[in-house]
């Protein structure tokens, strides 16, 4: 029998990325294009799916509570808390904000990095979906338990914290009413700008993780924080859309190489990352975690296209 636990953690790390993919199909009037790449990344992502359940499920060993869990989720609901006030209150937005939360939880609380990176996606949120602290802290609360569940679950798969911060906020922005910020689609030519930065991003993080050895926190929160205060102020293209596009594509970099090896399938991942950034743009619009689900989706959907092709090959 599967643990209650194990099995809420999985089911999180299902249903958002299939809620996010639903409601891009949805807000796009189920354009051709947008319809054609989620089946693809439906189609490709179940073999991933299936591949995962007996490692997330059916791993010997029940869950445990331990005393590191309820630091792990205390460390959630404090850095989203203290990513939002950075990001509303003091002004330095949400790519900024969170990428600065996780270097310095990267560079100096390295025990709690993981679960600090995690509530930092959470205080992304627009204040026009969460407009109080509090609101924000609920999000922060069931992302933090969410991650304990979906310890084990698609483990080295980047995007996943985020994903855990999306279900935070979603869930918390049906429980208390909150309005979605305002939002339009985005036109297919804009992926010519953004997929080249997708791909850069996560091509320039999984360097500064794997091969400068910075630990995929620290790459990612690089690759971020240098996105959010460079590309704004490009001349060329929406500044503030390729700063996303390139905070986005950080965390497939966070991918670990049994998941994804070598800088080759980085790129193709976050190509694809790219595509799924546009496709999904009028989706849950201001609610934190919504990029690292992006990536989650690019993630295991490349992962599961790559086994798919492996076993085609083989037969």
């Amino acid at each position: 029998m599967y643990s209650p636990t194990r099995l809420a953690g999985y089911a999180v790390l299902l249903l958002t990325p299939a809620a996010l993919l639903a409601r891009g199909l949805l807000t796009t009037g189920l354009s051709a294009p947008v319809v054609g790449l989620e089946v693809g990344l439906v189609l490709a992502g179940g073999v991933a799916v299936v591949a995962e359940r007996e490692h997330a499920l059916e791993a010997p060993g029940a869950y445990e509570p331990e005393r590191g869990d309820l630091l792990d989720a205390l460390a959630v609901l404090v850095a989203a808390v203290v990513t939002y006030v950075l990001s509303v209150r003091a002004g330095l937005g949400p790519v900024v904000a969170s990428a600065l939360v996780g270097l310095l939880a990267g560079v100096f609380a390295t025990e709690i990095a993981v679960p600090a990176y995690c509530g930092s996606f959470v205080g992304m949120a627009s204040p026009t979906l969460f407009p109080s602290v509090g609101h924000l802290a609920l999000a922060g609360l069931l992302s933090g338990a969410a991650f304990v569940a979906a310890e084990r679950a698609f483990a080295g798969f980047g995007g996943k914290l985020g994903t855990l911060a999306l279900f935070g906020c979603a869930t918390t922005a049906v429980v208390t009413d909150a309005t979605y910020a305002a939002g339009g689609t985005f036109r297919w030519t804009s992926a010519a700008l953004v997929v080249p930065v997708a791909v850069v991003g996560a091509v320039g993080a999984v360097v500064l993780s794997v091969r400068l050895e910075l630990g995929a926190v620290v790459g990612s929160a690089l690759v971020g924080l240098l996105a959010g205060l460079v590309l704004p102020m490009v001349p060329f293209g929406p500044g503030e859309t390729l700063a996303a596009a390139a905070f986005c594509a950080s965390f497939v970099g966070m991918s670990s190489t049994d998941r994804l090896g070598g800088e080759g399938r980085v790129a193709l991942a976050g190509a694809v990352c790219g595509l799924v950034f546009v496709a999904v743009a009028a989706a849950f619009v201001g609610a934190g975690g919504k990029l690292g689900t992006v990536a989650f989706v690019s993630c295991v959907t490349t992962s599961g296209a790559e086994t798919a092709l492996s076993r085609t090959l083989r037969v």
